[in-house]
């Protein structure tokens, strides 16, 4: 695995210094976008960055439609159409799906090239950007094959935040969440108590990710706590057709009702964090018709061993159990409750 990326809190004025630098001098590059950063976020990219104003730059589908083996196919044939070698740089500008498969494909990409993750959405600052995972979706089954492959360089703008509708913005809030329900029940509570998304939190909620990422680069431990409500969350997104970081904040309710259950978690934080989920997000009616094929999805989830189903829980704030075996039964239970009002 490569260093760890360097994650720049200076915005594009930081990226600008960077490439200046004698181990960019003479790189090429070559910018992979979709439609939405094309047209609001590209024009501030190389007014901001000179060293990109003569890039190339590649259009892929929005979301997650462009983490698909055929495009990431694409993305190489159009490096080799133009003759990039190893000294050559991907800059992925866009949310998560973009710096996904940006990754992906430069690690493939004559055997490994640089790349730079600019996230310009929240989700992808706190998440997606931070920490070298890098996949593409496969057999129906989300970020089914992938690389631990880091970007050279992340790079945090600001601005890109204050653009984000609010529906955004809640998306990568919910990641925030998460990070701070396994780390840090202090950030927990400044998150639910406040509408607003302080840089401050974010900086924090990288510094924990990158933390994590350093003590276990390659996800065989502590790491796994950075899952707590992804296996439900995964199913959820898939099957009800959600934003991830939504899905993930309604599976975290489900990690949290099955917490209470089974490794001790006080009820009323699991009571609490379904009262504050329920004011923003407005939680699928699930069925046992509903949650069969959401069993088969977590069934197919690559973090389970064997065939069991496998979760991350909380015992309390801060302190998470990870890889706890959860029975179908359990998941039934989980999702029909948390469909009811508390």
């Amino acid at each position: 695995m490569k260093t760890l990326s360097k994650t720049l809190f200076g915005g594009l004025k930081a990226l600008e210094r960077q490439l200046k630098r004698d181990e960019w001098a003479t790189a090429k590059y070559t910018i992979i976008l979709d439609e939405n950063t094309f047209q609001h976020c590209l024009p501030l990219l190389i007014s901001g960055v000179e060293a990109l104003q003569e890039a190339e730059f590649v259009e892929v589908p929005a979301g997650e439609e462009c983490k698909s083996l055929e495009v990431a196919a694409q993305v190489w044939q159009t490096l080799i159409d133009g003759g990039a070698d190893r000294n050559h740089v991907l800059v992925n500008l866009g949310g998560g799906s973009v710096c996904d498969l940006g990754g992906f494909v430069a690690a493939g990409y004559m055997r490994g090239i640089r790349h730079i993750n600019i996230p310009t959405t929240l989700l992808a600052m706190v998440d997606a950007a931070i920490g070298g995972k890098t996949a593409i979706d496969f057999g129906g089954i989300k970020n089914s094959i992938g690389h631990f492959y880091p970007a050279s360089l992340t790079i945090i703008e600001p601005t890109f935040v204050a653009t984000l509708p609010q529906t955004e913005v809640l998306n990568g809030k919910m990641e925030m969440v998460k990070t701070a329900a396994v780390t840090n029940p202090d950030l927990y509570a400044v998150l639910l108590a406040n509408d607003s998304i302080p840089l401050n939190a974010i900086k924090e909620t990288v510094r924990i990710k990158e933390s994590i990422v350093k003590a276990d680069p390659y996800d065989h431990d502590i790491r796994h706590i950075l899952n707590f409500g992804h296996t439900f969350g995964h199913a959820i997104e898939v099957h009800a057709h959600l934003p991830h970081g939504i899905a993930v904040g309604i599976g975290m309710l489900a990690a949290m009702y099955l917490s209470v259950k089974k490794t001790g978690l006080e009820s009323a934080i699991y009571h609490d964090y379904s009262m504050w989920l329920r004011r923003y997000v407005d939680i699928p009616h699930f069925t046992l018709h509903d949650i069969e094929p959401m069993l088969d999805l977590m069934h197919h989830d690559k973090k389970n061993a064997a065939a069991s189903t496998q979760c991350v829980l909380l015992q309390a704030l801060g302190a998470a159990m990870i890889d706890v075996e959860v029975s179908d039964n359990e998941v039934r239970d989980a999702l029909l409750s948390i469909t009811r009002q508390p």
